[in-house]
């Protein structure tokens, strides 16, 4: 009797030192922590140039805020609803999303010679970043359905060629980091719910293939590509955005510099506050920093995993796992392109990085990826 008494005790003990009850609180947690350093960065990395460039150095503050309130009103919307109710919504979504990438070709704002956002009003929107969503939602529909049916898995379907149509817009623009995640993470979906080894091996050789001639296509992909693992070989051009990043990485050390001290912001790194916003992190919060916010996105990957297990349907289990790829794909992608391991193509960093679209899109992916747990549980 007291045996029994004592294992209660102790199962008592072990879960009250747990941070939080479930899988889905443990996602928000994250989310919220990500949150906190992300805008502590966004405000530290931006402050010179909102000074230099609008005579306000709370600039991109503001507008990141702005960003937040909204981005979690669309986690909340996603939070709320059944993950399944947006397959019905599905043709409705995807004609706004063709439409809207068609209006940024004829009509989008051009920015360093590409064409990426509409304006409406003061408020600008990249739909290409809601597509990486959207195309996720359409893998996971088809694959559920064939798994759940015991069917084969194919390459060549309407799904796909929906996939490839949103690429190829995406492309035009051009953007071919975004356009590569759109159509690469649903092939990785693929692969994980058993595509057969066969077909995987044609499909990647087409991908390579397609991937040689865009970088062909566009002169300054091969450049990139051709510095990437040797910046210092072209550090006055095309390596020197990944050589400004390594230094003010290295200029960290363990401990970093201090919040607002870092000093490669000061016009030194390109795209300090937005694609190689991790590498202001880095030079403020040195090492120690850089592996807390590593050791988040694992944490994250391991409780989406954790909620994939347990979604009620082939549908809510595909689509939390690609859910997972995105965010923590992306996190892994952007933070081999800082660290100098993988061609810059302009991959921002999930909840740190700034971008209103982007992070609008990552929190109503975690809305529902806290859903499908919901719904698990029940």
């Amino acid at each position: 009797m007291a045996t029994k008494n004592t294992s209660a005790e102790n199962s008592e003990r072990a879960e009250k030192k747990q941070f939080w009850n479930n899988d889905m609180e443990a996602i928000i947690g994250i989310m919220v922590v990500l949150l906190i350093l992300g805008t502590i960065n966004v405000f530290s990395s931006s402050f010179i140039l909102g000074e230099t460039k609008f005579d306000n150095p709370y600039y991109f503050l503001q507008r990141h805020l702005i960003n937040v309130a909204v981005s979690l009103i669309a986690f909340g919307i996603c939070f709320k609803y059944d993950y399944r109710i947006w397959r019905r919504f599905m043709p409705y979504i995807l004609l706004i999303s063709f439409i809207s990438l068609i209006l940024v070709l004829i009509t989008g704002d051009t920015v360093n010679g590409a064409k990426r956002w509409l304006s409406l009003g003061s408020v600008n929107v990249q739909p290409a970043e809601f597509c990486k969503l959207v195309s996720i939602m359409i893998m996971a529909a088809y694959l559920s359905w064939q798994i759940k049916n015991d069917k084969e898995i194919k390459i060549f379907t309407p799904q796909m060629g929906i996939i490839v149509a949103l690429f190829a817009l995406t492309e035009l623009e051009p953007d071919m980091g975004t356009a590569s995640i759109i159509a690469g993470i649903p092939i990785i979906m693929m692969i994980v719910a058993g595509l057969e080894r066969k077909k995987i091996l044609y499909m990647l050789a087409g991908v390579l293939a397609l991937a040689a001639g865009l970088i062909a296509y566009q002169p300054y992909r091969l450049n990139r590509l051709l510095v990437a693992y040797d910046p210092w070989s072209d550090a006055q051009n095309y390596g020197y955005q990944t050589v400004q990043s390594l230094s003010a990485i290295g200029s960290g050390e363990l401990t970093g510099m201090g919040l607002g001290v870092g000093v490669s912001k000061y016009d030194y790194l390109p795209e300090a506050h937005t694609d190689f916003a991790f590498a202001i992190f880095c030079q403020e919060n040195g090492f120690l920093g850089a592996i807390f916010v590593f050791m988040l996105f694992a944490a994250f990957a391991v409780y989406a995993a954790r909620i994939a297990r347990i979604a009620r349907d082939e549908y809510g289990q595909i689509l939390a796992l690609g859910i997972m790829i995105l965010i923590v794909g992306q996190a892994i992608g952007n933070l081999f392109m800082v660290g100098g391991m993988f061609p810059v193509v302009g991959i921002p960093l999930p909840f740190i990085s700034y971008g209103g679209t982007s992070l609008i899109m990552t929190m109503a992916a975690v809305g529902m990826l806290v859903n499908i747990g919901r719904m698990g549980k029940k």
